[in-house]
């Protein structure tokens, strides 16, 4: 991996007045990006992936990771060249100059993140929750009032810093180590079953064989997912065009080395089948693990993990709808804010609502399903666009990656959204939806301004 030969100095060029503090450096941007990667994906649908191949869980991990970091490749490119918050949007919008694909590629990004949050949403209500209470309470319910505790939140001001962020990686991180120290402890006692890890759930080989493993990588995706936020950060980090390949690529093989071993050691403890039917598969693992670590411990350590992310998620949805119209590519009275609180009170009811219709008729595994597919999309485009910008040169020395890495990227991710990986139809059908949603809105606001024209 080399950087560009054709720059003149070794910074992006200086800031104007009114741009935003640069106060994050290399450290708190990696933990930055491993916080923003932890959370719901390994938590709640590690047991659904097992479903899919069986006790190989580890493989679809191990996939994922790779496709990660092709596409965190492009990713780090765009962010050293272009360092400004604003993601696969302003890549699109430079590399294609179409605004209508701009604006889905955006609207795309808001709803994988609303998808995401109602994943979580189902996790918090799911058997984490249910160590807890006993299960008493009716799983959607729960899963309603919990997105709707979020709204309530995001309207009252939610102003989280990147320190802040740091302890809630270290919660989350910690739930994790736990089952690796399960794991070691299994593995020094001789407990589990290591004949597990080489089991395949798909009968038979061939077609069969690789569509089943396709169909698991693309749901485990959904535990990789978030290295992409971090260049909405651009802007406030120092020497970005130095620091983000570090703290990129160091985060997804932090995480994605963890969810390997998570994943290794959830498959020699527990059947795959015990993993497939439950929402809460790491709390299987703990209960099967040899130690005697609190059960309720883990299962809050596992809430408070699916709760940062269903919050981050949210508040970043709405936000980007507050952001869409304010830049007339949305409504107008989608960027109205609260008075007494100065937050998007319609952004954050508007994707309040549709995360609301998402638990209501989704499950863990379709609604984890869902984001991976539609941010999938959005990385195969991230990766032509790389292609695309190579021919618009810049002032300032940026990281370049070799191009095969982009290519390599646009085509796992183009295969790992097709049919080719197993995927429900209603997956297709949720995506198309919010997406249509979207087409809605963009056409009632061309009508709205070209009316306002003609007056």
């Amino acid at each position: 991996m080399t950087t560009s030969s054709t720059p003149t100095s070794t910074t992006p060029p200086p800031s104007g007045d009114g741009t935003l503090h640069r106060a994050i450096g290399p450290k708190l941007l990696i933990l930055f990006v491993i916080g923003d990667i932890l959370g719901t994906g390994i938590y709640a649908t590690t047991g659904k992936v097992a479903g899919k191949v069986g006790g190989a869980l580890w493989l679809p991990f191990v996939i994922g990771f790779v496709v990660a970091i092709l596409t965190a490749a492009s990713y780090v490119e765009l962010v050293g060249k272009y360092p400004k918050a604003a993601g696969a949007a302003l890549y699109t919008q430079k590399a294609f100059k179409v605004p209508f694909l701009t604006f889905i590629i955006a609207f795309m990004v808001m709803c994988s993140g609303l998808s995401s949050a109602s994943a979580a949403a189902r996790a918090f209500s799911g058997d984490y929750l249910g160590e807890l209470t006993n299960d008493a309470l009716p799983p959607t319910l729960v899963a309603i009032l919990f997105v709707l505790a979020l709204a309530a939140l995001n309207l009252r001001g939610v102003s989280e810093s990147v320190k802040a962020n740091v302890v809630l990686t270290m919660v989350e991180l910690t739930g994790l180590l736990i089952i690796l120290t399960i794991g070691a402890y299994a593995v020094l006692t001789g407990e589990g079953e290591p004949s597990r890890l080489t089991e395949f759930e798909a009968s038979g080989s061939g077609f069969a064989l690789m569509t089943g493993v396709l169909g698991a990588t693309a749901l485990g995706f959904f535990a990789f997912v978030g290295f992409e936020d971090s260049v909405n950060m651009a802007e406030e980090t120092k020497d970005p065009t130095r620091t983000f390949p570090r703290a990129i690529f160091i985060g997804v093989a932090v995480t994605g080395t963890i969810y390997v071993l998570v994943a290794l050691v959830s498959s020699l403890l527990v059947d795959h089948t015990t993993l497939e039917s439950s929402s809460g598969p790491l709390l299987e693992v703990v209960k099967a693990g040899g130690l005697d670590f609190p059960h309720k411990l883990f299962a809050l350590i596992a809430l408070f993990a699916v709760t940062n992310s269903a919050l981050i998620n949210i508040m970043m949805a709405s936000r980007l709808c507050y952001g869409m119209a304010n830049e007339r590519i949305l409504p107008r009275a989608m960027g109205r804010v609260l008075p007494a609180r100065r937050t998007p009170v319609v952004g954050i009811v508007f994707v309040s609502l549709l995360a609301i219709g998402l638990v209501s008729t989704g499950e863990i595994e379709g609604l984890g399903d869902t984001t991976a597919f539609l941010l999938l999309c959005v990385f195969a485009v991230v990766n032509v666009a790389v292609l695309v910008l190579r021919k618009d040169r810049v002032e300032h020395r940026h990281f370049r990656t070799p191009t095969v890495l982009p290519v390599l990227g646009a085509v796992t991710a183009l295969i790992l959204a097709s049919p080719l990986a197993d995927r429900p139809a209603e997956v297709y059908v949720r995506a198309g939806v919010l997406v249509a949603i979207g087409i809605a809105l963009w056409a009632v606001n061309k009508l709205v301004m070209k009316a306002r024209t003609e007056d």
